[in-house]
């Protein structure tokens, strides 16, 4: 399947730079969908654009026996590309920061190898919109794919995600938790404002923010058990406008990251806590916690099935069974909710500089996108065969 899948290696590189090219935000990949669809009509694969606004669910096999789906995200970041390539964003402040362009890529050349197969079964392939941001209703596309019937009758759920800090020829297949949930939230610290001469005119939310964030920050090192993973990170704060009047309120925005549904309840009580202070000091506030993603949880029996394919299909890939947990989220915790699911991390590191995730110079080893797609190819395969 590797050698079949290096054969296709041009024609996916040259599919994941043309989507890199021209990125799409969460739930806008009109383009990125109708490019998915022109390679599956020239494959005659049959599939359903519009699921989940943008979403794309393909369907192989004869329908017969098991079913098995395979999932690829297609959306971008708010990012303005710093990279100097030919195939470098033409849309302003959008960029394929995380690798779901090769994703998808990926999953079109599994979508390639598995249509000259006799499958006995169902593959469902599932390209999925919005992982990375929520609509207005505060849910993604993996949980509006599944709301939408993407995963419904599926037996078992597999996806990979290029890891640019790992080198190719490495991945990660563990069992568990492996990625954290994620909440945000949204805190006004009011006061009153006044001259900024005369402070004792007024309440400064500037001083009463501060022992808030200074509270917050107190949050996971002296109130969680320091054996659970656990985070609470303020990331905005906004506020004034003139340097010398103190504004009426402050608002900080932030994210919460947990594993085990006791802690995520206790950082939201203690985060409730935290703010509260503005209270004692003569303030007040208002606090919005926004539920987000679940932990990503990988079935260990489908976990085992994974990396006993990834040891056929790339024998010379370090197989790491023990991961470290990543504190980042993942939507692909709704899907494996409703179906048995393992989610992998291949390497895909670059080797010239470091090119982190969701960074202006993110980028791929683009040798990972053909490994990919014979591993999911393969794993599609076996999986009928073996279900």
């Amino acid at each position: 399947m590797l050698e079949r899948a290096l054969r296709l290696e041009k024609q996916l590189v040259d599919i994941r730079r043309d989507i890199h090219a021209h990125p799409e935000l969460g739930f806008h990949e009109s383009r990125t969908s109708q490019k998915v669809s022109d390679v599956l009509t020239s494959l005659r694969v049959e599939h359903q654009r519009g699921i989940a606004k943008t979403g794309v669910v393909a369907t192989l096999g004869d329908g017969h026996g098991p079913t098995v789906a395979l999932r690829a995200d297609m959306d971008a970041l708010p990012i303005q590309e710093a990279n100097d390539v030919a195939y470098r964003s033409q849309s302003p402040n959008v960029m394929h920061a995380c690798g779901h362009d090769a994703h998808t890529a990926a999953l079109l050349g599994a979508a390639m190898l598995l249509v000259k197969e006799d499958l006995h079964g169902t593959v469902r392939l599932i390209f999925q919109p919005s992982e990375e941001a929520q609509d207005g209703e505060h849910k993604s596309g993996g949980l509006r794919m599944v709301e939408e019937g993407a995963l419904d009758a599926v037996d078992a759920v597999f996806a990979l995600h290029v890891a640019s800090d790992m080198p190719v020829g490495m991945i990660e297949i563990g069992d568990g938790p492996i990625m954290a949930a994620v909440d945000s939230f949204q805190a006004r610290v009011i006061g009153r404002g006044c001259h900024g001469a005369y402070p004792h005119k007024g309440l400064d939310p500037v001083w009463l923010a501060a022992q808030v964030i200074n509270a917050i920050h107190g949050i996971v090192p002296r109130r969680i058990d320091p054996t659970q993973p656990a985070l609470i990170s303020a990331c905005t704060i906004h506020s004034g406008i003139a340097d010398n009047v103190i504004p009426e309120e402050i608002t900080l925005t932030g994210t919460i990251r947990s594993f085990d549904a006791g802690i995520r309840q206790q950082l939201h009580d203690e985060l409730r806590r935290a703010c509260a202070l503005a209270n004692g000091l003569g303030g007040e506030y208002e606090l919005a916690i926004v539920g987000g993603y679940p932990p990503t949880v990988n079935d260990a029996q489908q976990a085992a099935f994974l990396r006993s394919v990834a040891q056929v299909v790339l024998p010379d890939t370090q197989i790491v069974t023990k991961p470290p947990l990543h504190m980042g989220a993942e939507d692909f915790s709704f899907m494996a909710q409703k179906a048995p699911g393992a989610f992998a991390h291949i390497g895909a590191g670059k080797g010239d500089r470091p090119r982190p995730h969701h960074n202006p110079h993110f980028d791929i080893d683009e040798v990972v996108i053909a490994r990919g797609a014979a591993l999911l190819a393969e794993t599609a395969l076996r999986y009928l065969r073996n279900g």
